[in-house]
């Protein structure tokens, strides 16, 4: 899922490329990712897009008088065409769900892999119209530490939990909060309002962050998800080397996701408990 590393860069990139241009064909491809449209699609035809932004983990499109908002989920993302493919698409056939061209001739496919179809798209006068975000917390890139520090300390839920609850802290998911709880020497299943060093932890989100913010900047949205992979030191890399102790990097797996871990750097050797390897042991 897209967090605020990719999603700023994926902006920065749509600014340039995007803003000023005029909505020439708008043609959706799954109908499920049209979560809310309170105005029509044609509706944006002739207009012209006049901002990008990012809300937490939404991308938000200003096109004339409407929002279209994109909420990626686990395995959307945006395909950039310098010429893009004009005239009605099959509708419920592959990965496409809506494509956008404009009258210079380029454009954009929304996507999404998988089965499992959790993209979601809404068109709205107002991005305040869009329920998931009047619930979102504060921004990880406004967040101050004692704001942070405050949060630690009214919670107990385990602090992996804690960096990804979007009504806390948003623009944080499951790949960076692995990477800000290995760099923080921290596990994963530790309680928040019981760590001891809530500087240290800051500390750690801002450099992580800032790191991969770094490394993607510039970046086209098709190089943007591997140069991700890249700039990750825990996650994804069940069963390789840790780079900093050596130590076999180890997962947890949980309903269709996972989070990977140090167990050298963040659990002093312990292995966490993990329900489907814990079946498989019985």
């Amino acid at each position: 899922m897209p967090e605020q590393p990719e999603l700023d860069a994926l902006v920065d990139f749509l600014r340039g490329a995007l803003v000023g241009e005029t909505i020439a064909e708008v043609h959706l491809g799954e109908i499920s990712a049209l979560k809310s449209a309170q105005l029509p699609l044609d509706s944006l035809l002739g207009a012209r897009v006049g901002s990008v932004t990012r809300i937490g983990k939404f991308l938000d499109l200003e096109i004339g008088d409407a929002h279209l908002i994109v909420h990626f989920a686990l395995m959307g993302w945006l395909r950039w065409y310098a010429e893009v493919t004009r005239g009605p698409v099959r509708m419920g056939k592959g990965p496409l769900a809506l494509r956008v061209a404009l009258k210079s001739g380029a454009g954009f496919d929304l996507t999404e892999q998988g089965t499992k179809k959790s993209l979601a798209i809404h068109l709205v006068p107002s991005r305040d119209q869009v329920p998931r975000i009047a619930e979102l917390g504060t921004d990880v890139t406004e967040l101050s530490e004692a704001e942070f520090t405050t949060i630690l300390a009214g919670t107990s839920a385990r602090i992996k939990t804690v960096l990804r609850d979007q009504s806390l802290i948003t623009g944080i998911g499951n790949r960076w909060s692995d990477e800000i709880l290995h760099a923080a020497k921290l596990s994963p299943f530790a309680t928040a309002s019981t760590i001891a060093d809530p500087h240290a932890l800051f500390e750690a989100l801002r450099m992580v962050l800032d790191r991969a913010r770094t490394g993607l900047s510039g970046l086209p949205p098709g190089r943007i998800k591997a140069a991700e992979k890249k700039l990750s030191t825990v996650h994804g890399n069940a069963g390789a080397s840790c780079p900093v102790c050596g130590a076999t990097i180890a997962e947890v797996v949980f309903a269709d996701r996972s989070f990977q871990y140090c167990p050298g750097c963040q659990t002093g050797g312990k292995r966490l408990s993990d329900r489907r390897m814990d079946r498989l042991l019985k």
